[in-house]
This record gives structure tokens, sequence and C-alpha cells, in this order.
């Protein structure tokens, strides 16, 4: 079995919102990730983000979610090439972090988007957050910029390419 066929993505559903409530209630995806906003119906059926949920062996563990940088007229990735793509993520089960599997799948799903066309990727952990820098270096990552404030809050704009 490859590392890509390790993890699986299916779209997050209405019925996964308790659990990625709950994942986002845990103290080290707070640190990260905004969770005073829980996501609704609406935000799972926009168009411009697809949502997942990752699994590896069946089990739940983590949220991905990828998105157009164009479908914002003010978003700070607007400027890329048409078809870029950006990504956020978090591994909501706090007994699989640390053990490899945040750049495993994070890779996978690089890989999926590159398979059907993407030429660049984009991400923008907090400038702090130096486990999520390192994970997307590691991947092939690079700072684009400076640190920046945004309506998401302050941003390491960081790119993939094809």
């Amino acid at each position: 079995m490859t590392a890509a066929d390790q993890y699986s993505f299916r779209k997050a559903t209405l019925d996964d919102l308790p659990l990625l409530t709950a994942w986002q209630s845990n103290p080290h995806v707070r640190a990260w990730w905004d969770s005073d906003e829980p996501y609704d119906a609406a935000d799972l059926a926009d168009p411009r983000v697809a949502r997942w949920i990752v699994s590896t062996a069946e089990r739940p563990f983590a949220f991905m979610q990828d998105y157009t940088v164009h479908g914002w007229e003010d978003h700070h990735f607007a400027k890329l090439p048409s078809g870029s793509r950006g990504i956020d993520q978090y591994i909501g089960d706090p007994e699989m972090i640390g053990v490899g599997h945040g750049s495993a799948f994070i890779g996978a799903r690089m890989r999926a988007l590159f398979d059907v066309g993407v030429s660049v990727i984009a991400t923008d952990p907090h400038p702090a957050n130096e486990r999520a820098i390192a994970v997307y270096k590691k991947l092939g990552f690079e700072p684009f910029g400076s640190p920046q404030e945004t309506q998401w809050g302050l941003v390491l704009p960081m790119l993939a390419r094809r």
C-alpha cells in the first residue's frame, strides 16, 4: 500500500458537523483554527470550497479543505494563475498528531490536485505556527512574500508548484 492509498478523502456532510465541532474544540486545533464559527449547511454547499473528512484505516482523524483562490475578490492569493487552489487543514484527533500523518495526507491531496491540472497550490499558516510551516516546506512549499494581515488573520503566504 502506498502512502496515498493509506488515506481516504470524503466530502464533509451535515452529518459530520458534530465531529468537526468536537475537533475544533480541541486546544491543539483552537490554537490555529477559528473555531468560534462552526460550519453550517451553507458553508458545506459553498461551491468555492471542497471540504473533506480524512481517514486512515477507516478512522476519521482530520479535516482538509481546498478552494479556488479566485472565489473572493480581495483574497490575498487572487493574483495567482487561473486554476490555483488554496489548502487548509488540521488533525482533529489528538492521538494522530506527531506521527507523520500530516505531511502524508497533505502530500496525497496535493498529488491529487496536481494530477487534475492544478499548477499552483497555496497555503497560509500563521507565521508562528512553526510545525505547520515545517510540514509545508517538507512538501515543497516556499514562502511567497512576507507575513501579512488578511481578513482571516495574520498569515505567511506559501506556494507549491507542479
